[in-house]
C-alpha cells in the first residue's frame, strides 16, 4: 500500500552483509522492437530464454537499430537493487556473480554499487560481461540472455576466505533458478550452510525452461528451500515436469510445500503471482489471497523485471523479521512501482508502509 511522501524510512539499522545473493550478473539492453522483430529471433511475447547461436545478433542490432538502452540486471541483482532501494541502508545485501574485464563490466559495478549493494564479482578475463535483450512490445517483454561470463561463476570463487566469511556471516540467502544453468555445488553449497546453521534459503522458479531442462539439479536443491517464489507460468511448468495431474495453482503450490524438506521445523511456504491477479501464500494448511492494484493502460511502461522488484520488495521486509503479509503486500508494492517505470529502475523514495 501506499503512503504519503512524508513515510519515514526504516528506524533500525541492520547489519551489513545479513542477505546474500548468487545469480547471473547481466547487462540489459532495452528496446521498444515491432512483433515481427520477435518474429525474426523465433521468440514470443514474454519468452524468457538462453540464447542459442541464431540469437546472436541481436544484441548489435538492438543498439544499431533501436532506441536501446542500457540497465544493470540479472534476475537476482535486480531484487537485490530494490531491497537495498527500499531499505535506504547500503550494503545489507551482498551479491556474487562472474562477469568479464570489460567496460560492461565496469557500468555493472558502478550501477550496482550506487544503488547499495555489495557486489564481489568474480572476474574472468577472455570473457564478455553477460548481455540480456529486453524486448518490450507494448506491455509485454520478452527476455534473450548470453550468459557469456556469468555462464562461468566457480565455487572456488565462495571458498575464497573473504567471500566464506561473508556466506557464513549472512542471515539470509536468495538464489535464483537461473543459477541453476551456471554452478549447482555453489547452490548446494549456499544452500548446505543455510540448513547447518539454520537460517532461511529463498529461491525462485525463475522460468518454465528451468523447470522443462534443469530438473534434475532443482530437484536436488528442493529440499534445502525454505521459500519458493513462482509465478503461474513457472508453477505449471514445473507441475508438468513433475506430472502431476493439476493445473490448479493453489494445488501445485501446495504440492510444492509438501515436497521433501530437509529442516522439517521450518515448513516450506510457497509463493505464487498472477500478473494482475491476486498473489497467492501457500503454507501447509492454508491458502493465503493478496490482492494487486490493478494499474490503468496508460500507468503500464513495462512489465520487465516486475517478478524481481516482487522479490526485492519481500526481502526488505523479510529481513528485517516482519510478517509474511508485510512482506507479501511490499512485493506488490515494488512491483507495481517497477511497472511504472522502463526496466527494473524505480524513481523517487519508496513509499511503503506497514
Amino acid at each position: 500500500m501506499a503512503a504519503n511522501p512524508t513515510t519515514p524510512k526504516m528506524t533500525s539499522t541492520l547489519q551489513e552483509g545479513i542477505l546474500v545473493g548468487c545469480g547471473n550478473p547481466l547487462l540489459d539492453i532495452s528496446a521498444i522492437v515491432p512483433m515481427d522483430f520477435l518474429k525474426k529471433y523465433e521468440m514470443k511475447e514474454d519468452d524468457a530464454i538462453l540464447a542459442e547461436e541464431r540469437h546472436m545478433p541481436i544484441y548489435r542490432e538492438l543498439v544499431d537499430g533501436f532506441q536501446a538502452e542500457f540497465l544493470a540486471g540479472g534476475s537476482v541483482q535486480n531484487s537485490l537493487r530494490i531491497a537495498q532501494w527500499i531499505l535506504g541502508q547500503p550494503k545489507v545485501a551482498v551479491f556474487f556473480g562472474c562477469v568479464g574485464e570489460d567496460e560492461y563490466a565496469d557500468i555493472l559495478m558502478e550501477k550496482a554499487r550506487s544503488a547499495g549493494l555489495d557486489v564481489h564479482y568474480q572476474i574472468k578475463k577472455d570473457v564478455p560481461t553477460g548481455t540480456c535483450a529486453v524486448l518490450i512490445t507494448g506491455t509485454h517483454r520478452s527476455l534473450c540472455a548470453n550468459l557469456a561470463a556469468a555462464n562461468n561463476f566457480t565455487i572456488d570463487h565462495l571458498d575464497q576466505p573473504l567471500n566464506k566469511a561473508l556466506v557464513d556471516n549472512a542471515l539470509y540467502y536468495y538464489i535464483s533458478g537461473f543459477f541453476l544453468t551456471v554452478n549447482p555445488p555453489s547452490i548446494m553449497q549456499v544452500a548446505a550452510t543455510a540448513l547447518a546453521k539454520q537460517r532461511p534459503f529463498l529461491m525462485n522458479l525463475s522460468a518454465p525452461f528451468i523447470s522443462q531442462f534443469f530438473m534434475a539439479p532443482l530437484q536436488a536443491v528442493m529440499p534445502y528451500v525454505d521459500i519458493i517464489f513462482g509465478n503461474e507460468a513457472e508453477a505449471h511448468a514445473f507441475a508438468t515436469a513433475q506430472g502431476w495431474p493439476t493445473e490448479d495453482l493453489r494445488e501445485i503450490g501446495k504440492r510444492l510445500v509438501a515436497l521433501d524438506k530437509l529442516n522439517p521445523a521450518r515448513p516450506r511456504i510457497a509463493i505464487l503471482t498472477q500478473g494482475c491477479d491476486p498473489v497467492l501464500l501457500i503454507q501447509r494448511d492454508s491458502v493465503e489471497e493478496f490482492p494487486v492494484t490493478r494499474l490503468a493502460v496508460h500507468e503500464i511502461v513495462d512489465t520487465n523485471g516486475a517478478g524481481d522488484a516482487f522479490v526485492g520488495g519481500f526481502l526488505s521486509q523479510f529481513v528485517q523479521g516482519k510478517s509474511l503479509d508485510v512482506c507479501i503486500r511490499c512485493g506488490n508494492y515494488a512491483a507495481g512501482h517497477i511497472i511504472k517505470n522502463p526496466g527494473c529502475t524505480y524513481t523517487g523514495e519508496p513509499q511503503f508502509v506497514e
